[in-house]
């Protein structure tokens, strides 16, 4: 059965959110997590993607071949983490998504309404510097053998818990 993932979520009438997420990738390398990251931005109505501190292009085509239709839709832009850190509005928290002694478990933690996430680089995550600018830091339990995540599906856990607390949680 082929089924039109457009008009079926049009059918479900689910609530607004309360408000856009924020999303923020410190140093992402790959252009094709870019696009995956624009991909989850809009898949819950964010409207920006943030890449801080870029240092290496990134070929355009690549990331649109994975945003696909978000392309359109998501801003991307780059800028310094100072920059970044001055224009969260004063009633957003910045939290952090990262593995470390001080982190807490994403699905104990609640996650406040007005949220801004960073993530950190595929190879290094974050530095000590940026996560201590942070209000908290989470991490994603992992069970398995395998104690790492693609940046792209950390955002993705993240920005689907957020949702769940946000419009189903009791």
């Amino acid at each position: 059965m082929e089924t039109n993932s457009v008009a079926f979520f049009q059918s479900q009438n689910y609530p607004g959110l309360p408000a856009k997420p924020l999303v923020a990738a410190w140093k992402v390398k790959n252009p094709e997590n870019v696009g995956s990251l624009m991909r989850l931005v809009d898949n819950v109505g964010g409207d920006t993607l943030y890449l801080l501190d870029d240092e290496n292009p990134k070929r355009e085509s690549s990331i649109k071949k994975t945003a696909g239709l978000s392309f359109k839709n998501v801003r991307l832009v780059t800028i310094s983490f100072a920059e970044f850190f001055q224009s969260i509005p004063d009633d957003y928290k910045l939290v952090a998504i990262e593995t470390n002694e001080n982190s807490k478990n994403l699905f104990t933690t609640k996650l406040p309404a007005k949220v801004a996430f960073l993530l950190g680089s595929e190879m290094h995550g974050l530095s000590d510097e940026l996560i201590s600018r942070c209000e908290q830091s989470l991490h994603i339990p992992m069970t398995g053998p395998c104690k790492s995540m693609n940046i792209s599906h950390a955002l993705s856990v993240a920005l689907f818990e957020w949702v769940r607390q946000q419009l189903f949680a009791k």
